[in-house]
């Protein structure tokens, strides 16, 4: 195992190191052809997110459990019909809360999303807020295109490829997340029901160098599965959608 680690951490170092940087202009494996930046350009952008394997229909509710830091808690994911103009762009306002199975909550983020006109999902900022055993709020990890340098990134590419490498979002020190897509095809079975045609990705950041994570995505459905890989021992699955 120790072996396969090392080499995935190779792997990483190589694809992700080459992946677009916002703002920097490093070519990648493969170039995604997207609007999501390092500027934004609303006439780029289209109302819908509609996305084969990143859709986010109004009024959708997605509900995960899983393992976090040793601590059991549920993920309600819901998108909401509220938006948020960010650099002209209209975003769709994602929120997602985190809480223990008995109902004290742990994190509260609401993300933002927008489509281009090719079907890339864009990720524009995030507001997240993780609430403490010591009573204190974290806000770490919050930031917001176009604000103290922030730039935005792609949270899915409207034709991911193996072996295509890009940044998710960039803002120096809080926000520096990359995937890269490692498997198409296949099935997987979580709470929520057996699913095909899956996408596999990974995601690494240099704020947190030895963790791996891979996410699982389902067409229509979006992510059904998270899984750290190196570095941590966190879940989720997904077990029930609405709308």
């Amino acid at each position: 195992m120790r072996k396969t680690i090392a080499g995935l951490f190779a792997a990483i170092a190589v694809v992700v190191g080459a992946a677009t940087v916002p703002g920097t202009g490093a070519a990648a494996t493969r170039q995604p052809s997207s609007s999501c930046g390092p500027t934004l350009d609303p006439a780029n952008f289209m109302s819908v997110i509609d996305n084969r394997y990143y859709p986010l229909p109004v009024g959708r509710v997605l509900l995960y459990k899983g393992v976090r830091d040793g601590q059991h808690q549920t993920d309600t994911v819901t998108v909401t019909n509220k938006t948020k103009l960010i650099e002209g762009v209209t975003a769709t306002t994602v929120l997602d809360v985190a809480r223990t199975p008995s109902g004290k909550l742990l994190e509260k983020t609401n993300d933002w999303y927008a489509q281009d006109t090719a079907g890339n999902v864009c990720y524009l900022g995030e507001d997240t807020k993780a609430y403490l055993p010591n009573g204190q709020v974290d806000t770490s990890g919050s930031w917001l295109s176009g604000v103290n340098g922030a730039v935005p990134g792609i949270i899915m590419e409207a034709d991911p490829q193996i072996p295509d490498a890009y940044r998710q979002e960039y803002l120096k020190g809080e926000a520096e997340d990359t995937a890269w897509v490692v498997g198409r095809g296949g099935s997987v079975t979580v709470p929520y029901g057996t699913v095909t045609d899956v996408l596999t990705s990974l995601e690494h950041t240099v704020l947190e160098p030895k963790v791996v994570d891979q996410k699982i995505y389902a067409p229509g459905l979006g992510i059904v599965s998270e899984l750290t890989l190196s570095g941590g021992q966190e879940v989720a699955r997904l077990v029930k959608v609405t709308g």
